[in-house]
Protein backbone atom coordinates (compact mmCIF):
# COMPACT_ATOMS: atom_id res chain seq x y z
CA UNK A 1 0.00 0.00 0.00
CA UNK A 2 1.41 3.37 -0.94
CA UNK A 3 2.47 5.91 1.63
CA UNK A 4 1.95 9.62 1.08
CA UNK A 5 4.01 12.29 2.75
CA UNK A 6 2.39 15.64 2.16
CA UNK A 7 2.82 18.70 4.36
CA UNK A 8 0.38 21.53 4.28
CA UNK A 9 -0.53 24.53 6.37
CA UNK A 10 -4.06 24.84 7.64
CA UNK A 11 -5.66 27.55 9.71
CA UNK A 12 -8.63 27.10 12.03
CA UNK A 13 -10.67 29.82 13.63
CA UNK A 14 -13.43 29.70 16.21
CA UNK A 15 -15.57 32.30 17.96
CA UNK A 16 -15.05 31.48 21.64
CA UNK A 17 -16.53 33.63 24.39
CA UNK A 18 -16.92 36.40 21.82
CA UNK A 19 -13.26 36.34 20.78
CA UNK A 20 -11.98 34.99 17.46
CA UNK A 21 -9.08 32.60 18.01
CA UNK A 22 -6.97 31.57 15.01
CA UNK A 23 -4.43 28.78 15.11
CA UNK A 24 -2.18 27.48 12.34
CA UNK A 25 -0.85 23.94 12.29
CA UNK A 26 1.41 21.88 10.08
CA UNK A 27 -0.12 18.57 8.93
CA UNK A 28 1.98 15.69 7.59
CA UNK A 29 0.16 12.74 6.01
CA UNK A 30 2.13 9.68 7.05
CA UNK A 31 -0.21 7.00 5.72
CA UNK A 32 -3.39 6.75 3.68
CA UNK A 33 -5.56 3.80 2.63
CA UNK A 34 -6.52 2.72 6.15
CA UNK A 35 -9.98 1.15 6.54
CA UNK A 36 -11.75 3.19 9.23
CA UNK A 37 -8.81 3.24 11.68
CA UNK A 38 -9.87 3.50 15.32
CA UNK A 39 -6.97 3.42 17.80
CA UNK A 40 -3.20 3.96 18.06
CA UNK A 41 -0.54 2.53 20.38
CA UNK A 42 3.15 3.54 20.20
CA UNK A 43 5.74 0.80 20.50
CA UNK A 44 8.87 1.64 22.55
CA UNK A 45 12.27 2.54 21.12
CA UNK A 46 10.92 3.97 17.85
CA UNK A 47 9.71 0.56 16.68
CA UNK A 48 6.62 2.13 15.15
CA UNK A 49 2.99 2.19 16.13
CA UNK A 50 0.07 -0.24 16.07
CA UNK A 51 -3.21 0.81 14.43
CA UNK A 52 -6.59 -0.91 14.72
CA UNK A 53 -8.98 -0.90 11.76
CA UNK A 54 -12.66 -1.25 12.59
CA UNK A 55 -13.13 -4.12 10.13
CA UNK A 56 -10.90 -6.34 12.28
CA UNK A 57 -7.30 -5.72 11.15
CA UNK A 58 -4.40 -4.78 13.42
CA UNK A 59 -1.43 -3.27 11.57
CA UNK A 60 2.06 -2.02 12.29
CA UNK A 61 3.19 1.30 10.81
CA UNK A 62 6.91 2.19 10.76
CA UNK A 63 8.69 5.29 9.49
CA UNK A 64 10.35 4.47 6.18
CA UNK A 65 8.58 1.11 5.88
CA UNK A 66 4.93 2.11 5.86
CA UNK A 67 2.07 -0.22 6.71
CA UNK A 68 2.39 -3.93 7.44
CA UNK A 69 0.09 -6.74 6.43
CA UNK A 70 -2.61 -7.50 9.05
CA UNK A 71 -1.16 -9.10 12.17
CA UNK A 72 -2.18 -12.66 12.96
CA UNK A 73 -3.81 -13.83 16.20
CA UNK A 74 -6.36 -11.03 16.42
CA UNK A 75 -9.79 -12.21 17.60
CA UNK A 76 -12.67 -12.30 15.12
CA UNK A 77 -14.85 -9.21 15.53
CA UNK A 78 -18.45 -8.23 14.77
CA UNK A 79 -17.98 -5.25 12.45
CA UNK A 80 -21.37 -3.61 12.01
CA UNK A 81 -22.44 0.02 12.49
CA UNK A 82 -20.26 1.31 15.40
CA UNK A 83 -18.88 -2.14 16.19
CA UNK A 84 -15.65 -3.85 15.16
CA UNK A 85 -12.03 -3.82 16.29
CA UNK A 86 -11.85 -0.68 18.39
CA UNK A 87 -9.22 0.50 20.85
CA UNK A 88 -5.72 -0.66 21.71
CA UNK A 89 -3.38 -0.10 24.68
CA UNK A 90 0.02 -1.48 25.64
CA UNK A 91 0.46 -2.85 29.15
CA UNK A 92 2.62 -0.65 31.41
CA UNK A 93 5.17 -3.50 31.55
CA UNK A 94 5.06 -4.09 27.79
CA UNK A 95 8.87 -4.21 27.56
CA UNK A 96 8.76 -7.41 29.65
CA UNK A 97 5.29 -8.87 29.04
CA UNK A 98 4.73 -7.68 25.43
CA UNK A 99 1.04 -7.60 26.37
CA UNK A 100 -1.30 -5.76 23.97
CA UNK A 101 -4.86 -5.01 25.11
CA UNK A 102 -7.69 -4.77 22.58
CA UNK A 103 -11.35 -3.82 22.78
CA UNK A 104 -13.76 -5.07 20.14
CA UNK A 105 -17.36 -6.20 19.66
CA UNK A 106 -19.00 -9.57 19.28
CA UNK A 107 -22.64 -10.54 18.74
CA UNK A 108 -24.88 -13.40 19.84
CA UNK A 109 -27.08 -15.58 17.61
CA UNK A 110 -29.85 -12.97 17.70
CA UNK A 111 -27.49 -10.28 16.42
CA UNK A 112 -27.28 -8.35 19.69
CA UNK A 113 -23.80 -6.97 20.29
CA UNK A 114 -21.58 -6.10 23.23
CA UNK A 115 -18.01 -5.00 23.85
CA UNK A 116 -15.20 -7.40 24.73
CA UNK A 117 -11.78 -6.64 26.23
CA UNK A 118 -8.75 -8.92 26.31
CA UNK A 119 -5.03 -9.16 25.62
CA UNK A 120 -2.44 -11.09 23.66
CA UNK A 121 1.35 -11.14 23.46
CA UNK A 122 2.99 -9.36 20.52
CA UNK A 123 5.64 -11.63 19.01
CA UNK A 124 9.16 -10.28 18.60
CA UNK A 125 8.81 -10.14 14.81
CA UNK A 126 5.83 -7.78 15.21
CA UNK A 127 3.76 -10.00 12.90
CA UNK A 128 1.12 -11.33 15.27
CA UNK A 129 -0.46 -11.74 18.69
CA UNK A 130 -0.05 -14.96 20.63
CA UNK A 131 -2.28 -16.58 23.26
CA UNK A 132 -5.09 -14.02 23.13
CA UNK A 133 -7.19 -14.11 26.30
CA UNK A 134 -10.63 -12.54 26.85
CA UNK A 135 -10.78 -10.77 30.23
CA UNK A 136 -14.18 -9.06 30.25
CA UNK A 137 -17.40 -9.23 28.23
CA UNK A 138 -20.22 -6.71 28.32
CA UNK A 139 -23.14 -8.92 29.33
CA UNK A 140 -25.99 -9.19 28.58
CA UNK A 141 -25.57 -8.19 24.95
CA UNK A 142 -28.06 -5.39 24.27
CA UNK A 143 -26.75 -3.31 21.37
CA UNK A 144 -27.90 -3.29 17.78
CA UNK A 145 -24.58 -1.66 16.96
CA UNK A 146 -24.89 1.71 18.72
CA UNK A 147 -23.42 3.27 21.88
CA UNK A 148 -20.71 0.67 22.43
CA UNK A 149 -18.03 3.03 23.80
CA UNK A 150 -14.96 0.90 24.42
CA UNK A 151 -11.89 3.09 24.99
CA UNK A 152 -8.90 1.82 26.99
CA UNK A 153 -6.44 3.82 29.11
CA UNK A 154 -3.89 2.98 31.81
CA UNK A 155 -3.14 5.34 34.67
CA UNK A 156 0.34 5.78 36.15
CA UNK A 157 -0.39 3.23 38.91
CA UNK A 158 -0.97 0.49 36.36
CA UNK A 159 -4.77 0.35 36.52
CA UNK A 160 -6.69 -0.15 33.29
CA UNK A 161 -9.82 1.95 32.68
CA UNK A 162 -12.38 0.74 30.14
CA UNK A 163 -15.35 2.69 28.83
CA UNK A 164 -18.59 0.83 28.08
CA UNK A 165 -21.52 2.54 26.36
CA UNK A 166 -25.16 2.11 27.33
CA UNK A 167 -25.90 0.06 24.18
CA UNK A 168 -28.75 2.48 23.41
CA UNK A 169 -30.55 1.17 26.50
CA UNK A 170 -30.41 4.33 28.62
CA UNK A 171 -31.86 3.00 31.89
CA UNK A 172 -29.10 0.39 32.19
CA UNK A 173 -26.54 3.16 32.78
CA UNK A 174 -28.03 3.52 36.28
CA UNK A 175 -28.15 -0.25 36.94
CA UNK A 176 -25.06 -1.39 38.84
CA UNK A 177 -25.76 -5.04 37.95
CA UNK A 178 -24.71 -4.41 34.34
CA UNK A 179 -21.59 -3.06 32.62
CA UNK A 180 -23.56 -0.85 30.22
CA UNK A 181 -23.01 2.89 30.63
CA UNK A 182 -20.05 2.37 32.96
CA UNK A 183 -16.34 3.06 33.36
CA UNK A 184 -14.58 -0.08 34.57
CA UNK A 185 -11.28 -0.24 36.46
CA UNK A 186 -9.07 -3.36 36.48
CA UNK A 187 -5.57 -4.30 37.56
CA UNK A 188 -2.99 -4.71 34.81
CA UNK A 189 -3.49 -8.50 34.92
CA UNK A 190 -7.26 -8.17 34.45
CA UNK A 191 -8.27 -8.83 38.06
CA UNK A 192 -10.54 -6.53 40.11
CA UNK A 193 -8.86 -4.05 42.50
CA UNK A 194 -9.91 -4.48 46.11
CA UNK A 195 -10.56 -0.73 46.50
CA UNK A 196 -13.04 -0.42 43.63
CA UNK A 197 -16.13 1.37 44.99
CA UNK A 198 -18.72 -1.42 44.63
CA UNK A 199 -16.63 -4.48 45.50
CA UNK A 200 -18.55 -5.08 48.74
CA UNK A 201 -21.97 -4.04 47.44
CA UNK A 202 -24.51 -6.76 46.78
CA UNK A 203 -26.09 -6.72 43.30
CA UNK A 204 -23.32 -4.53 41.86
CA UNK A 205 -20.54 -5.41 39.44
CA UNK A 206 -17.21 -5.10 41.28
CA UNK A 207 -15.41 -3.91 38.14
CA UNK A 208 -17.36 -0.61 38.04
CA UNK A 209 -15.49 2.64 38.80
CA UNK A 210 -18.16 5.17 37.70
CA UNK A 211 -21.64 4.94 36.19
CA UNK A 212 -24.31 7.00 34.43
CA UNK A 213 -22.34 7.32 31.19
CA UNK A 214 -24.01 7.29 27.76
CA UNK A 215 -21.49 6.57 24.98
CA UNK A 216 -17.91 7.19 26.20
CA UNK A 217 -15.60 7.79 23.25
CA UNK A 218 -12.45 9.17 24.88
CA UNK A 219 -10.31 8.34 27.93
CA UNK A 220 -7.09 10.13 28.87
CA UNK A 221 -4.92 10.56 31.96
CA UNK A 222 -4.31 14.18 32.95
CA UNK A 223 -0.49 14.38 33.23
CA UNK A 224 -0.67 17.20 35.79
CA UNK A 225 -3.27 15.90 38.26
CA UNK A 226 -2.85 12.17 37.42
CA UNK A 227 -6.64 11.79 37.23
CA UNK A 228 -8.56 10.05 34.44
CA UNK A 229 -10.79 12.15 32.19
CA UNK A 230 -13.53 10.96 29.82
CA UNK A 231 -15.67 12.34 27.03
CA UNK A 232 -18.94 11.00 25.67
CA UNK A 233 -21.68 11.52 23.12
CA UNK A 234 -24.92 13.05 24.27
CA UNK A 235 -28.14 12.28 22.38
CA UNK A 236 -29.03 15.36 20.29
CA UNK A 237 -26.67 17.83 21.95
CA UNK A 238 -25.13 17.25 25.34
CA UNK A 239 -21.70 15.90 24.39
CA UNK A 240 -19.56 16.31 27.52
CA UNK A 241 -16.17 16.03 29.20
CA UNK A 242 -16.01 14.46 32.67
CA UNK A 243 -13.41 14.15 35.39
CA UNK A 244 -13.77 10.57 36.65
CA UNK A 245 -13.93 10.09 40.40
CA UNK A 246 -14.45 6.90 42.36
CA UNK A 247 -18.04 5.69 42.62
CA UNK A 248 -19.66 8.82 41.19
CA UNK A 249 -22.87 8.91 39.14
CA UNK A 250 -22.48 11.03 35.97
CA UNK A 251 -26.21 11.27 35.46
CA UNK A 252 -27.27 9.63 32.21
CA UNK A 253 -30.21 9.53 31.55
CA UNK A 254 -31.38 11.39 34.67
CA UNK A 255 -29.28 14.46 33.86
CA UNK A 256 -28.38 15.52 30.33
CA UNK A 257 -27.89 18.83 28.50
CA UNK A 258 -29.12 17.19 25.30
CA UNK A 259 -32.57 16.31 23.98
CA UNK A 260 -33.97 13.16 22.40
CA UNK A 261 -33.38 12.63 18.67
CA UNK A 262 -37.01 13.47 17.90
CA UNK A 263 -36.68 16.84 19.65
CA UNK A 264 -38.47 15.93 22.87
CA UNK A 265 -37.08 15.63 26.38
CA UNK A 266 -35.00 12.50 26.96
CA UNK A 267 -37.25 9.89 28.68
CA UNK A 268 -36.46 9.85 32.39
CA UNK A 269 -34.43 13.07 32.27
CA UNK A 270 -34.84 15.67 35.02
CA UNK A 271 -33.06 18.27 32.88
CA UNK A 272 -29.43 19.35 32.84
CA UNK A 273 -29.00 18.54 36.53
CA UNK A 274 -30.32 15.86 38.87
CA UNK A 275 -29.75 15.13 42.59
CA UNK A 276 -26.68 13.07 43.49
CA UNK A 277 -25.19 13.30 40.00
CA UNK A 278 -21.96 14.95 38.84
CA UNK A 279 -21.91 17.81 36.36
CA UNK A 280 -19.52 17.68 33.38
CA UNK A 281 -16.44 19.88 33.20
CA UNK A 282 -17.69 21.11 29.83
CA UNK A 283 -20.64 20.31 27.57
CA UNK A 284 -21.81 21.29 24.09
CA UNK A 285 -25.40 22.19 23.25
CA UNK A 286 -24.64 21.27 19.63
CA UNK A 287 -22.84 17.92 19.46
CA UNK A 288 -19.45 17.81 17.71
CA UNK A 289 -19.66 13.98 18.12
CA UNK A 290 -16.56 13.63 20.30
CA UNK A 291 -14.07 10.81 19.79
CA UNK A 292 -10.54 10.02 21.01
CA UNK A 293 -8.79 12.46 23.34
CA UNK A 294 -5.27 13.23 24.52
CA UNK A 295 -3.62 15.66 26.90
CA UNK A 296 -0.53 17.14 25.31
CA UNK A 297 2.42 15.68 27.22
CA UNK A 298 5.37 16.59 25.02
CA UNK A 299 8.17 19.10 25.55
CA UNK A 300 8.62 19.87 21.85
CA UNK A 301 5.90 22.54 21.69
CA UNK A 302 5.67 24.60 24.92
CA UNK A 303 2.69 26.56 23.58
CA UNK A 304 0.61 23.36 23.82
CA UNK A 305 1.29 22.78 27.51
CA UNK A 306 -1.96 22.34 29.48
CA UNK A 307 -3.81 21.52 26.25
CA UNK A 308 -6.41 18.84 25.66
CA UNK A 309 -7.17 17.65 22.13
CA UNK A 310 -10.36 15.80 21.16
CA UNK A 311 -11.36 14.44 17.78
CA UNK A 312 -14.80 15.27 16.37
CA UNK A 313 -16.67 12.99 13.98
CA UNK A 314 -19.69 15.07 13.01
CA UNK A 315 -17.82 18.39 13.13
CA UNK A 316 -14.88 16.85 11.22
CA UNK A 317 -12.26 18.67 13.26
CA UNK A 318 -9.68 18.39 16.02
CA UNK A 319 -10.87 20.39 19.01
CA UNK A 320 -8.14 22.24 20.94
CA UNK A 321 -8.96 23.04 24.58
CA UNK A 322 -6.97 24.43 27.49
CA UNK A 323 -7.17 22.99 31.00
CA UNK A 324 -6.61 25.10 34.12
CA UNK A 325 -7.13 22.83 37.12
CA UNK A 326 -10.66 21.52 36.56
CA UNK A 327 -11.69 24.35 34.21
CA UNK A 328 -11.81 23.53 30.50
CA UNK A 329 -12.03 26.17 27.75
CA UNK A 330 -12.37 25.55 24.03
CA UNK A 331 -9.75 27.40 21.98
CA UNK A 332 -10.00 26.34 18.34
CA UNK A 333 -11.16 23.68 15.90
CA UNK A 334 -8.30 22.45 13.76
CA UNK A 335 -8.29 20.48 10.49
CA UNK A 336 -11.79 21.58 9.46
CA UNK A 337 -10.52 22.43 5.98
CA UNK A 338 -9.76 18.73 5.40
CA UNK A 339 -13.40 17.66 5.80
CA UNK A 340 -12.52 14.33 7.46
CA UNK A 341 -13.96 12.62 10.53
CA UNK A 342 -11.36 12.52 13.33
CA UNK A 343 -11.47 9.24 15.27
CA UNK A 344 -8.40 9.29 17.51
CA UNK A 345 -5.62 11.59 18.70
CA UNK A 346 -2.54 10.70 20.76
CA UNK A 347 0.64 12.45 21.90
CA UNK A 348 3.60 10.67 20.35
CA UNK A 349 6.86 10.00 22.18
CA UNK A 350 8.49 12.51 19.81
CA UNK A 351 6.23 15.34 21.06
CA UNK A 352 4.01 15.54 17.97
CA UNK A 353 0.28 14.86 17.88
CA UNK A 354 -0.87 11.83 15.86
CA UNK A 355 -4.38 11.71 14.44
CA UNK A 356 -6.51 9.04 12.71
CA UNK A 357 -9.25 9.98 10.27
CA UNK A 358 -12.31 7.71 10.29
CA UNK A 359 -12.84 7.19 6.56
CA UNK A 360 -12.80 4.33 4.05
CA UNK A 361 -9.54 5.92 2.89
CA UNK A 362 -8.46 6.69 6.46
CA UNK A 363 -5.24 8.52 7.19
CA UNK A 364 -2.55 8.71 9.84
CA UNK A 365 -1.57 12.37 10.34
CA UNK A 366 1.20 14.04 12.31
CA UNK A 367 0.30 17.49 13.68
CA UNK A 368 2.44 20.35 14.92
CA UNK A 369 1.81 24.05 15.57
CA UNK A 370 3.15 26.21 12.75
Amino acid sequence: MSRLLQTCLLSASLLTMGTAVAEEVTVTELQKGLDHPWGIAFLPEEQGLLITERGGQLRLWQQGKGLSAPLTGVPKVWAERQGGLLDIALAPDFAQSRRVWLSYTEADKEGRAGAVVGYGRLNTAHTGLESFRVVLRQEPKLSGGANLGSRLAFDDKGYLYISFGDNFQAATAQDLKTLTGKIVRLKADGSVPEDNPFVQQKDARPEIWTYGMRNPQGLALNPTTREMWENEHGPRGGDEINLLRKGENYGWPLATWGIDYGGDKVPGSQGGEAPNTVQPQLYWKVSPALSGMAFYQGDRFPAWKNSLFIGALKDKSLIHLTVDGEKVTEQARLLKDRGERIRDVRTGPDGYLYVLTDETDGKLLRIAPK
